[in-house]
């Protein structure tokens, strides 16, 4: 029989909980528990409830494309790079013959390492004919070193003695000359006494025939006079003589004014002597280059490495006649290497030197890490053969590259396995953004 059910007003009928499914009482024993009745929820708050959620997610993916477009925003790069470095031509420096090639392409070599050989016996005859000069010139310039300080000494010593002999000559005639003014003094004393004996010898005469005086007195004025007249011819000659010495103390200054004249000429044998040596001396030094150069000549038959690197580019072969400046082979260094990159001049606003960049080694697929080295002073163009010329009237605006060199942090790679040429892709984080 079916019970009725009361209700109140403002309230929902009750159902009986026997007449009700399981799943009903359930959710009527949870709506219940607490003593409370659960109310249902308005229309508002369900709808509320279904919002949030949405908002919510809106609001978290904004949040994460802003931080995503701020990380990228932070970063520039470009495809347009490459790995490059330093390819040393390896050339012969002397013409000779290839008795030798030690290396062969894609070998790795040390910095030292001999690459080629050439024939070494013409340069070792160059270099003994080289010693054998050097010696002889060496001997030849202590030869004329020696005459130096003797012919020096001898000059000095000559040149004083010279000079002495003219002032000797030039006292001598001197004196010579005071003789000879004496001697002429003489003579003229002696002829005015030979005139008075004369005189008196003459007035005795007649006296003595008058006899007036003894003839002893007469005879003593004779002897007088023949005396005087002596004494005459003694002044004379004397006088002779001191002339005649007067004309050997001119001689004698002539000599020795010659003299002087050819002792004043050994000092410009003595600048001969030393000219020789001079000139000696730099035989000795040419002939020390001539050494030298037959010695760098002789080491330059062994052909080396300037750096380590591997090898590519070889031609040269064994027999081949090589001349100097000719290419054999080149060494690409494989730590030495670096980044460049052409950047946009619009991606350049805030690049900036140390930078950290990302390079992405397309070969291997991974990436290295380095920094902004430096930005180039001109844009790529400017550095070609012919630079574009823009006032032509044609003028189209393109947007420039700039060329960024790129340094890799060191030890990144152990296993040298970057070549130069190879493709990248640099990422800069700038500053700024």
């Amino acid at each position: 029989m079916a019970q009725k059910i009361e209700t109140q007003p403002g309230t929902m009928p009750q159902r009986d909980p026997g007449a009700l499914a399981p799943e009903e009482r359930a959710l009527a024993r949870s709506d219940t528990e607490g003593g409370q009745e659960r109310k249902p929820s308005p229309p508002a708050a369900s709808r509320r409830r279904k919002t949030f959620p949405i908002i919510v997610a809106v609001v978290v993916i904004a949040v994460a494309v802003f931080f995503i477009w701020r990380h990228y925003a932070q970063w520039v790069s470009t495809d347009d790079a490459e790995i490059e470095g330093y390819i040393y031509p390896i050339s012969a420096r002397i013409s000779g013959h290839v008795a030798k090639v030690l290396v062969e392409n894609t070998e790795y070599v040390e910095k030292g390492t001999v690459l080629a050989q050439l024939d070494p016996a013409d340069y070792q005859v160059a270099l003994d004919q080289a010693k054998a000069q050097l010696a002889n010139a060496q001997a030849t310039s202590q030869v004329a070193q020696f005459g130096v300080p003797i012919t020096s000494v001898n000059t000095l010593s000559q040149v004083d003695s010279a000079q002495a002999q003219v002032q000797s000559a030039q006292a001598g005639i001197t004196a010579a000359e005071r003789q000879f003014e004496a001697a002429q003094a003489k003579v003229t004393e002696a002829e005015a006494n030979n005139v008075i004996a004369q005189q008196n010898e003459r007035r005795y005469a007649e006296l003595v025939g008058k006899n007036e005086v003894s003839r002893q007195q007469y005879d003593q004025e004779v002897a007088t006079a023949k005396a005087t007249a002596a004494a005459v011819a003694a002044a004379q000659a004397a006088a002779a003589a001191a002339e005649q010495q007067v004309a050997q103390a001119r001689t004698m200054l002539i000599r020795a004014n010659a003299g002087l004249q050819y002792a004043n000429t050994r000092p410009r044998q003595l600048r001969e002597i030393r000219a020789r040596w001079e000139a000696a001396e730099a035989k000795v030094q040419q002939d020390e280059a001539a050494l030298e150069m037959a010695e760098l000549n002789l080491q330059y038959t062994s052909i080396v490495a300037p750096v380590s690197g591997v090898i590519g580019k070889r031609t040269v072969v064994v027999g081949e006649n090589v001349t100097p400046g000719q290419a054999l082979m080149a060494v690409v260094p494989i730590e030495n290497i670096w980044v460049t990159a052409d950047f946009k001049e619009t991606q350049l606003k805030h690049m900036r030197v140390r930078q950290p960049v990302t390079i992405h080694v397309d070969a291997f697929g991974r990436d290295y890490t380095g920094y902004v080295d430096g930005i180039a002073g001109a844009t790529g163009v400017q550095f070609s053969l012919l630079p574009p010329e823009n006032a032509t009237g044609n003028y189209v605006k393109v947007v420039q590259r700039v060329p960024v060199r790129i340094l890799f942090d060191k030890g990144q790679d152990p296993q040298h396995l970057l070549r130069v040429g190879m493709s990248v892709e640099p990422h800069v984080r700038v500053n700024g953004s």
